[in-house]
């Protein structure tokens, strides 16, 4: 009852017909990893058909995006290893001074801090030249937002939106090549929020970065 719809043996393909078969999957796949795949992901294009439909390109900026990720990753990381050791070492003249103090020292003056919600706007204007880059960053709270439109002079140029905290060296915002963007930045942490930039037109190029929300600072990292 169970082999009633058994196929012959005539009905099953031959062990040529198979093997043909595998070898025109298998050629496929390699055309489509030589012309797609090498050059849309990492830049390379032997055929040059890539460039034709402008995957090389798209391919070799994934990569330079990726390379100035990581080191600024590293870069964040020994920071953020080094922040303890200076830490300590600020702290332990003001410790010194407090042990000293008599009854009657006058108290310290207390620091100039911008309210968390308060709103503030800034212009920052950057130069770059050719393979340089640059890095802004807001100073926010959680959950604060900053309206942001950034315009670049020479055309697109490669740019990484993330942020950073102690113990958090890189969280991804968004990242490509642009002329212009504008948008509204939220803090997904407390931390340094902002825009990494690298020139690679061949020419200086001139960024200008408008910002408007609920920062307490704006700094030049890079």
């Amino acid at each position: 009852m169970y082999n009633a719809n058994r196929p012959s043996k005539a009905d099953l393909p031959s062990t040529g017909h198979l093997l043909k078969s595998t070898g025109v999957a298998a050629v496929t796949a390699s055309a489509l990893l030589i012309t797609v795949v090498l050059p849309a992901e990492y830049g390379v294009d032997p055929t040059r058909i890539g460039s034709v439909f402008g995957l090389t390109e798209m391919g070799r900026i994934k990569q330079q995006l990726a390379k100035e990720a990581e080191a600024d990753a590293a870069a964040d990381a020994a920071a953020v290893d080094a922040a303890p050791a200076a830490s300590a070492a600020a702290s332990a003249p003001a410790i010194a001074q407090a042990q000293t103090s008599g009854p009657n020292a006058a108290p310290p003056a207390a620091p100039t801090v911008v309210a968390p919600g308060a709103v503030r706007t800034d212009e920052t204007i950057l130069t770059l030249q050719p393979d340089q880059g640059a890095e802004i960053k807001l100073v926010m709270e959680e959950g604060a937002t900053a309206r942001f439109t950034w315009t670049s002079s020479g055309g697109k140029i490669n740019f990484d939106t993330h942020a950073d905290r102690p113990g958090v060296s890189y969280h991804a915002y968004g990242k490509g090549s642009s002329p212009r963007e504008e948008g509204v930045l939220t803090a997904a942490f407390t931390g340094s929020h902002g825009w990494f930039w690298r020139n690679r037109t061949g020419q200086p190029v001139t960024i200008t970065l408008k910002t408007e929300g609920a920062y307490t600072e704006i700094k030049r990292v890079v």
